[in-house]
């Protein structure tokens, strides 16, 4: 056995466990879910093959599946870009020169560390209850309380607002991004006299668009995963009125509240196709906004 042979051995030997890993817990739950998703599963029964029933049934038979699409897309519209501009926002804050930036950074980042925690959940209910702080103060200056959680709408635009609190990660690959551009490129444009807009439309933005391409595409995805805010604050119910009924929480009904690990299944290979379409279609439109230094476009 030579030296090269010995070498691949090595490499495959320490390779192992990862691929043995990836095979089981993820390719083999992958293709079971698959084959699941055209039966007929009650997770305590032997599964039932009935063809595309279930996928046909999601979009004839189930408004509540309905639903959870449409809250789910105006989760995702609403929420990704707003925490996308509040992350840019801060880190063009934090890009500023300071002593004590490095602080900054890590308590700004702090709330993305425990922004999907239960207990954040948890606690953004209880400020915007009925009898929250928020309601205390708006009726201690003689306002109306506001039932910010008895609303449909009103209660799914609180969800959108609970997100734009984890923007850590985004801001911290925004910042990034920033600190790559150099400054050259301001001074010539303070030069030729541009103002603060123009250089955030000609130069910041530009040179910024492969790192929102990316924010764009990860945000859109765990926009869609999206489960533990809805959960709490819902107590587990989508309500009110399914308002905010997301569609990662209608899976999760659906598997292990009523059994249906067939119908849950075919849910998540939909939600599957769904992501998979819309990032091949934020990449497809990033031809005519990204810009690649190295190609010169």
């Amino acid at each position: 056995m030579n030296a090269r042979v010995r070498s691949n051995l090595w490499g495959y030997f320490f390779i192992g466990p990862f691929i043995i890993g990836f095979l089981a817990f993820t390719i083999v739950p992958m293709l079971a879910s698959l084959y699941f998703s055209f039966t007929s599963y009650g997770l305590f029964d032997s599964p039932k093959w009935i063809g595309f029933e279930n996928y046909i049934k999601m979009f004839t038979e189930d408004p509540r599946y309905i639903q959870s699409l449409k809250v789910t897309f105006i989760y995702v519209l609403g929420g990704v870009p707003l925490r996308l501009a509040f992350a840019l926002l801060v880190a063009m804050l934090l890009n500023a020169g300071s002593r004590a930036v490095g602080w900054y950074r890590t308590l700004y980042y702090l709330p993305s560390l425990i922004g999907g925690s239960v207990a954040v959940a948890i606690m953004w209910r209880n400020i915007f209850g009925d009898d929250g702080i928020v309601n205390l103060a708006l009726e201690s200056v003689g306002l109306d309380a506001i039932r910010w959680f008895g609303e449909p709408t009103a209660a799914l635009w609180m969800l959108i607002f609970l997100s734009i609190w984890q923007f850590g990660s985004s801001m911290l690959i925004f910042l990034a991004g920033l600190k790559s551009i150099p400054a050259s490129f301001y001074e010539a444009a303070s030069v030729d006299g541009a103002n603060f807009i123009q250089k955030f439309f000609r130069i910041t933005l530009p040179m910024l668009s492969p790192v929102l391409l990316f924010n764009i595409i990860m945000q859109t995805i765990s926009a869609f995963m999206t489960f533990v805010p809805a959960f709490i604050i819902s107590k587990g119910t989508g309500g009110p009125l399914d308002g905010t009924l997301l569609y990662s929480l209608y899976l999760f009904k659906q598997g292990f509240e009523y059994f249906n690990m067939g119908y849950a299944s075919a849910m998540a290979w939909v939600m599957l196709l769904i992501v998979a379409a819309l990032t091949g279609i934020i990449f497809w439109t990033s031809k005519y906004w990204v810009h690649y230094e190295s190609e010169g476009k």
